[in-house]
């Protein structure tokens, strides 16, 4: 297998160098299980797990290959099998908070060029969940493109791309329908030798029937959505790498129905790019937007020219931002102070 098909570059040919001397192959990571992982390489697919070292050294979830992950290995190829040594430095990675209460970095997707942000033009279209996950686009360092799936159900489609135009500042938006193959022809132009995109989206958007319309062929099982309010129900269950027959990569990942933010602020300003300039206008550099005098973004929502339910949701989206980051500063405190007890511990032992 051609690894440029499978997007090897100058970056990660330069980052495997120190792991030649020890004769290991690279590969990529293709599906993600519990404890098992496939596996591409020039010598084939091959079902790996991680060596005894770097489950060892792994502290976090994050530090775990990922789908779309370049990874060293020794591989056994009489077997079909591998050993997963390293994990080669990410160009980029779609992350999130876990599901639940635990503080924790999940990445959905490493190394990819282009995501593709489904959502549904049916009931369950939501402008608020398009903002969170353009948030998250923008922080992963991947170019994000908005997919409007489901086009044969919308009967004004013109208004619904308007109102998406309205909060994906700069993003291509594309309306497409996996059913009548409507804009696909337009999706293929971000296809192409070594090129991977990631499918992101929640339950039903029809992530998998847009990838199967693109392979021409039933690769994905495809559920349908559920009667009443067009929820999806789980079919993509586990993350998967597929090369395409153009050359193309994509990244097919189970619906998100929890998506709660992780990183820094940059993502932030990426999506809510206008409420950003605004303040940056604002007469003074502390300015908290509410009563004080020279406030550009209170003149703008005071005039309509920013939508007031965006203004709310940047604001929880910052707020949710900034706990996250306590919270994590907390987390780090906290290991720090237990290293250095056990630390102190061992030394009065001996």
């Amino acid at each position: 297998m051609d690894l440029n098909l499978l997007g090897w570059n100058s970056f990660f040919e330069e980052s495997f160098k120190p792991f030649l001397q020890h004769s290991y192959l690279a590969g990529r990571i293709s599906e993600e299980h519990k404890h098992l992982y496939h596996v591409l390489a020039e010598c084939g697919e091959l079902l790996a797990k991680v060596s005894g070292k770097l489950l060892h050294d792994s502290k976090k979830r994050s530090e775990f290959p990922a789908v779309g992950d370049w990874v060293a290995i020794t591989a056994r190829p009489a077997e079909a099998t591998a050993t997963i040594h390293a994990i080669l430095p990410r160009l980029s990675k779609f992350n999130r908070k876990v599901a639940g209460k635990t503080t924790e970095e999940q990445v959905i997707a490493a190394n990819i060029d282009t995501v593709f942000l489904v959502n549904g033009l049916d009931n369950d279209f939501n402008l608020r969940r398009i903002e969170r996950y353009l948030t998250l686009a923008w922080e992963s360092g991947a170019n994000p493109v908005i997919v409007l799936n489901k086009a044969d159900l919308c009967d004004d489609i013109a208004q619904m791309v308007a109102l998406v135009e309205s909060v994906a500042l700069g993003v291509p938006v594309h309306v497409v329908s996996a059913i009548t193959e409507k804009g696909l022809e337009e999706l293929s132009t971000y296809l192409s030798n070594g090129i991977t995109v990631a499918f992101l989206g929640s339950s039903g958007t029809g992530k998998s029937t847009l990838i199967n319309a693109l392979l021409d062929k039933n690769v994905q099982s495809v559920n349908e959505v559920r009667w009443g309010d067009d929820r999806g129900r789980h079919t993509t269950t586990f993350r998967k790498l597929i090369v395409l027959p153009c050359g193309g990569i994509v990244i097919d990942t189970p619906g998100l129905r929890e998506l709660q933010l992780w990183g820094s602020d940059e993502g932030l300003s990426g999506a809510f790019s206008d409420i950003e300039l605004l303040a940056e206008q604002c007469r003074f550099a502390d300015c908290q937007h509410e009563n004080e005098p020279g406030c550009a973004v209170k003149r703008a929502l005071e005039e309509g020219s920013i939508d007031t339910k965006r203004y709310e949701s940047y604001l929880k989206l910052q707020r949710e931002l900034a706990y996250l980051a306590d919270k994590r500063e907390y987390l780090e405190r906290k290991e720090k102070l237990e290293r250095h007890y056990k630390l102190s511990y061992r030394n009065r032992l001996k």
